[in-house]
């Protein structure tokens, strides 16, 4: 099998080069829109990439959301998916979307750290219940923070539900790409690092993938909630692009399983 094929959304999303600019300008209106409820640019770490925006709701928040950004963990950061806010915030949930080191300059097993440690930061701003969404190696780093012990005990209780969106739960195969010049996994941290290889987490996982996605991104949701035991959750139509979509819809299906 030709792994670079098995793992190239871009070559397999009609018009996919039109995603990028498309959701860096709806991010970019939806920040405008809120006007004082959009506080940007809060430190979460030392890192100068270490930083959140937070998303107020109208009123007091129900709890807090967190979404964590793909792009093979090497590339875009947390303003172009700020419209993604939509509608939880609708619901009267505040989110929290944050940016982390990449690679080349770090491993992934050092972005998955960094992400434990900008969870207390984004945790503290905002009381109750803390849901954690992420889509593509967001949906690896999302499902990693349910490691026993990665995440302080009062942080982990807090932790109402995960979804991990179109997730890379087995890093071994990206081993086989060319983009492992950048990622640089080797078989240790392959094991280490891929969820499907953690316990389940205590917190309840909706496991999410697009019915339209790549076999190979099918293949990796199905195995990890057969692994957790967790939903399985494949709409029709939807490639790994557009799956994210309906987060910027209070009433749409996945902001309504994430704020089951």
């Amino acid at each position: 099998m030709d792994m670079d094929a098995a793992y190239s959304n871009t070559d397999h999303v009609p018009d996919a080069a039109a995603y990028p600019p498309r959701w860096a300008a709806a991010a970019a209106a939806f920040r405008d829109g809120l006007g004082a409820r959009a506080e940007l640019d809060l430190p979460c770490g030392d890192h100068p990439r270490a930083r959140f925006d937070l998303f107020h709701p109208e009123g007091a928040a129900r709890g807090l959301v967190v979404f964590v950004h793909g792009g093979y963990w090497k590339a875009f950061d947390k303003s172009t998916w700020s419209h993604l806010a939509a509608g939880p915030l609708a619901r009267g949930w505040a989110v929290a979307i944050p940016s982390y080191p990449l690679c080349p300059e770090v491993r992934i097993a050092e972005i998955t750290r960094a992400v434990a440690a900008a969870l207390p930061a984004m945790a503290a701003r905002v009381a109750g219940p803390i849901r954690l969404a992420g889509h593509s190696a967001g949906g690896h780093l999302v499902a990693r923070m349910g490691a026993p012990g990665l995440l302080p005990a009062d942080l982990a209780a807090r932790i109402a539900r995960i979804v991990p969106i179109s997730p890379v739960a087995d890093l071994a195969p990206l081993m086989q790409t060319s983009m492992n010049a950048t990622l640089r996994i080797d078989a240790a941290e392959a094991a280490a690092e891929s969820p499907l290889h953690q316990p389940a987490p205590e917190a309840p996982v909706t496991v999410w993938v697009g019915g339209a996605e790549l076999p190979a991104f099918r293949d990796q949701a199905e195995r990890l909630a057969r692994a957790w035991k967790a939903e399985l959750r494949a709409p029709e139509g939807r490639h790994h692009f557009d799956v994210i979509a309906p987060l910027a819809e209070p009433e749409g299906d996945l902001t309504r399983a994430l704020l089951a």
